[in-house]
């Protein structure tokens, strides 16, 4: 067969007629040896169960959990200690797992051994789903005997379970036990603060920019104040000065008319004087100076008239004696307006002096205001911070505390056993049907490359469109193939053909 020639339907079906046999032996062949292959290995049982996710049963909005990490990530870890060493190892122990080899080969081959035969696959999510969380996952355990492999599958499975509550639980204890100390070290800078904040505020008790607005009502009514009683104290002095040049010359014409005075004008005196001391009494203790001197001023009087009173008694050497010299009610009135007036003076005096410094003080306080501000901004936002963060932790702390007795009561997250570890009735491994569909594809596709092989290096000429690829020319005839003769009928029957054939060499176009 020439291998450059283009093959039709009739051909590929003349190629397998012809070597039909090369195909069917092959195909027997590996469907016997696949059989006998799965007959010989060793059947594994597989247990399989599926674990579900329930949510939390309070939802996000009302308590948030602390468990933030994915379920995918969260189950990668705990099949990584579930599947440790330590943990399959007394599973390994307990069920006597590996009888055969557990004298000759290591523990951890062992082990490795039994990580290989446990399965857990995630179950994803349905499409157009809102949730983005793993529903679920499969755990399959795959062992030489069935019961074997449920039970590790059960334990596998209740593994799962524990830590998934431990892990829950802890992590909750841990989140509320670090943020209940980060608290206390926020409400220790949050006491600081406010501290630092309470300090600077009664250093410049006044001068804080809430009070902007009160200082300068205060300085302009206390300027309106110092005005008044400048005007007063002017006033005052004016005064002064006029009572001043009324008693002085009062005390001129006095000295120029009487040189002396009588008895009946020193009782007078006294008597005025002791009225005044009463009402200076009624407004002044007994130490104030001028108390003090009006009492003097009557002591000198009263001493004045007993004295006059034993001149009179013995009798006096001088008929021309008097007593001493009193001024008389107008000037002392005058020189008790002028006392009073002196009084006012110093009142206002003290009074302006006074308010001059509250408008000092009140300036100040005004100038102060921008450094002031600036600082007491700076420590405002400081402790605003402090507070913020403070308050911020505080609500974590909660919602911490509240988790973890969410977790404690069991209603956070949990993981449910759907169906229960199954036990294998079949083995899942060798599957005999697979096995013999793979010998006999096996075996078909030996017999068809046999096939190829035989045909390649066939080079028979069976068709017109055989001799014209082989040898380039037309054909002139077709001589059909002959049977041995087997007898008389057979015979005839080749002689009939015999001339058919001379026939149609005579009858061939082109001959001579």
């Amino acid at each position: 067969m020439a291998i450059h020639q283009e093959l039709t339907f009739e051909d590929y079906v003349a190629i397998l007629r012809r070597r039909r046999w090369l195909l069917i032996i092959p195909a027997i062949l590996g469907f016997a040896a696949g059989y006998l292959i799965c007959r010989v290995l060793p059947s594994r049982y597989t247990s399989h169960t599926m674990i579900l996710v329930e949510q939390p049963a309070v939802p996000d909005s009302y308590v948030k959990p602390v468990v933030s990490e994915d379920l995918g990530q969260r189950l990668a870890s705990m099949r990584e200690e579930i599947l440790s060493r330590t943990r399959l190892q007394n599973l390994i122990q307990q069920f006597g797992l590996y009888p055969g080899d557990a004298q000759r080969v290591p523990m951890e081959a062992l082990v490795d051994r039994l990580q290989k035969s446990i399965k857990v696959t995630p179950i994803n999510p349905m499409a157009g789903t809102r949730s983005q969380g793993l529903p679920g996952f499969y755990v399959d355990v795959t062992l030489g005997q069935p019961w074997i492999a449920q039970q590790i599958c059960t334990g596998i499975t209740s593994m799962f379970m524990e830590q998934n509550l431990h892990l829950h639980q802890q992590q909750a204890e841990d989140t509320t036990q670090f943020l209940a100390k980060q608290l206390e070290e926020a409400k220790a800078r949050l006491d600081d603060q406010d501290s630092r904040l309470a300090a600077f505020q009664k250093q410049y008790s006044g001068a804080l920019p809430e009070d902007e607005q009160t200082n300068i009502t205060l300085l302009a009514g206390t300027t309106t104040q110092l005005d008044a009683v400048t005007q007063a104290l002017n006033q005052a002095t004016q005064n002064k000065a006029f009572t001043q040049s009324m008693l002085n010359q009062q005390l001129d014409n006095w000295k120029s008319s009487e040189p002396g005075q009588s008895r009946e004008s020193v009782e007078q005196q006294l008597s005025n004087d002791q009225s005044q001391l009463l009402s200076l009494q009624a407004r002044y203790t007994e130490k104030h100076p001028d108390v003090v001197k009006l009492k003097k001023d009557i002591a000198d009087l009263q001493k004045k008239i007993q004295e006059a009173s034993l001149q009179d008694q013995h009798g006096s050497d001088d008929p021309q004696a008097k007593l001493p010299t009193f001024e008389p009610p107008q000037i002392q009135e005058l020189r008790s307006q002028l006392h009073q007036i002196q009084l006012t003076i110093q009142q206002k005096t003290h009074e302006q002096g006074e308010l001059q410094k509250q408008i000092k003080i009140l300036q100040s306080r005004i100038q102060l205001k921008p450094v002031v501000q600036q600082e007491f901004k700076s420590l405002t936002r400081e402790y605003q911070t402090a507070l913020s963060f403070y308050d911020d932790l505080l609500k974590k702390r909660n919602e911490s505390q509240m988790a973890t007795e969410l977790e404690h009561q069991q209603q956070g997250e949990q993981f449910r056993v759907l169906d229960p570890p199954s036990l294998p009735q079949r083995p899942s491994f060798p599957n005999r049907p697979l096995f013999a569909l793979g010998g006999l594809s096996a075996g078909l596709a030996l017999g068809a490359g046999m096939v190829c092989v035989a045909e390649w290096r066939d080079k028979s000429i069976r068709t017109k469109r055989d001799v014209l690829s082989y040898l380039g020319v037309g054909t002139l005839a077709m001589i059909p193939s002959i049977e041995p003769a087997t007898g008389k009928k057979n015979g005839n029957s080749r002689l009939a053909l015999m001339k058919q054939a001379m026939s149609k060499l005579d009858g061939a176009p082109g001959r001579r």
